[in-house]
């Protein structure tokens, strides 16, 4: 069965299991129709529906209202949060302009996280004794460790100070949890993504079957970022070089720059030679806001996020048949202009006011309007899912998580932004869509990567890296030594040992 396609069912026997795991309470209550987590794992069937448990909290990238892509963009300069009105979402507009606080930001945040990782927790627990082959076991329990690693640093770069939890613990002691250092988590994340390292296949061949799946490749690229975000330059270089192989050629993972940047967005062009890591989506879940958000949110919500409300064609128009959606991450007129000219620019945003203005279409401003879309995820009517649920909530469009020309870009970073490797790299990104060389340097790679990765949810933690964030957002109400990161949901402070971040 398809990874890439069992994902929606998100193993309904292990949703109550796997998410009250750390309490013994429930797990000596009547199981009511559900396995408990003490008599499941009794094979490998049921170990890989518990990893597929662990997988399934990557949907935090984009198969939810609070959705990693569209909440980053709007903290970012390239974006607003838009939506129908100041409002609507208020965490994702809280963070847009800076008024976040512990009571707006949306906990699922926190939770989602930790919710994958107490899964990795069980299922690590369990393995050892599960009667299964030892080579697929040693495969399971990389695969637990490296999402365990990838959700802890999720963590780590939103809040900065977590709870650091490498074993289930009981509800009795969930209480008296303490924070650890950064460093302590940065050091197990770099545990957990070494120790995996070596138990991943180098690819993956059998698209029909594993599709996202982690590899050798996409672990070392996680490790790479891992390191960059340390500090740890000559280690991250070492790392992304080895993802990354000759710049412009095809490294010995298989990983190649995508010819034309346009078909990254096809929505048939999944898992291409540029995916290190992609998170399936699909339109086949039947899900409706009974359910959405509840763990089978198996969709992409980020098209419909931001598609415009009440977009229509005029009749005998040529322009976009583009489904409705809710206007969020509106684009700011600071991106338009830094993209104005670029090759990427008719595959990244979509100017509704040309459209307007030209008589070709009509829609209806929503909050921050600018007459400006993020055309890599705008939904087509022709892509809307023709089974059950809720239309909107059902699209079918993969994301990536990290892409070849993004690790390009962070080793460039890594290297110095100078030399001759460094060069290569950013001239193969540019080379890509027909731009010229430019010098190498930090600045450089700093705008190629926003043109490059504009709207993917990556821009807010560029700046806030590299220490840009404060210039760049001074405008939003971003405050130096405050909103770096996030703060602590208010309910994970409620009669807990947990510390709220400074300046909240």
């Amino acid at each position: 069965m398809k990874l890439k396609t069992i994902l929606y069912p998100a193993v309904g026997i292990l949703i109550t299991a796997s998410v009250l795991s750390c309490s013994k309470d429930y797990i000596e209550l009547d199981p009511l129709g559900q396995p408990l987590v003490d008599n499941y794992y009794s094979n490998e069937d049921e170990a890989y529906s518990g990893l597929v448990a662990v997988y399934d909290i990557m949907g935090k990238q984009s198969k939810s209202f609070e959705n990693m892509i569209t909440m980053m963009n709007a903290g970012s300069d390239d974006h607003f949060a838009g939506g129908g009105g100041p409002s609507d979402g208020v965490g994702i507009q809280s963070f847009s302009n800076y008024t976040i606080d512990p009571a707006t930001i949306p906990g699922s945040f926190w939770n989602d996280y930790f919710q994958g990782i107490f899964r990795a927790n069980i299922l690590l627990q369990k393995l050892p004794e599960v009667p299964m082959d030892d080579a697929l076991r040693a495969r399971f329990t990389a695969e637990a460790k490296a999402l365990r690693g990838y959700y802890y640093f999720e963590l780590v770069r939103l809040f900065r100070n977590v709870p650091l939890f490498t074993e289930p613990i009981l509800t009795s002691e969930i209480y008296n949890v303490e924070q650890a250092a950064p460093e302590a988590v940065y050091a197990q994340i770099e545990t957990d993504l070494s120790e995996a390292f070596q138990d991943l296949p180098a690819r993956i061949t059998d698209l029909e079957n594993e599709a996202g799946r982690l590899t050798q490749g996409s672990v070392q690229a996680l490790l790479g970022k891992v390191y960059l975000y340390q500090g740890k330059n000559q280690l991250a270089a070492q790392e992304l070089s080895e993802v990354n192989g000759t710049p412009g050629g095809t490294s010995k993972y298989g990983y190649q720059l995508v010819a034309n940047f346009e078909d990254l967005f096809n929505l048939n062009n999944t898992f291409n030679s540029e995916s290190i890591l992609e998170l399936a989506a699909t339109s086949l879940a039947n899900v409706d806001y009974n359910v959405w958000g509840g763990g089978q949110n198996e969709g992409n919500t980020v098209n419909q996020m931001v598609g415009p409300r009440g977009y229509s064609r005029t009749a005998g128009s040529n322009a976009p048949d583009y489904a409705g959606g809710w206007s969020f991450n509106t684009v700011t007129q600071g991106l338009y202009d830094v993209l104005d000219g670029d090759p990427r620019f008719d595959a990244t945003i979509a100017d509704l006011k040309a459209l307007e203005a030209a008589g070709e279409a009509t829609y209806t401003p929503g909050n921050k309007d600018t007459g400006y879309f993020l055309k890599k995820f705008m939904p087509l009517n022709a892509d809307k899912s023709t089974g059950g649920g809720n239309v909107e909530l059902n699209y079918r469009q993969n994301v990536y998580i990290i892409r070849l020309a993004d690790t390009y870009l962070l080793e460039a970073e890594a290297l110095g932004a100078s030399g001759a490797r460094a060069q290569a790299l950013l001239d193969a990104v540019r080379a890509r869509v027909g731009l010229a060389p430019v010098p190498v340097s930090m600045d450089n790679i700093m705008l190629e990567r926003r043109r490059e990765l504009a709207g993917e949810g990556h821009r807010w933690f560029d700046l806030v890296r590299t220490g840009r964030a404060a210039s760049a957002l001074s405008d939003r109400g971003f405050t130096a030594g405050k909103n770096e990161i996030l703060p602590i949901p208010l309910n994970e402070l409620e009669n807990t040992l947990i510390v709220q971040n400074p300046n909240y």
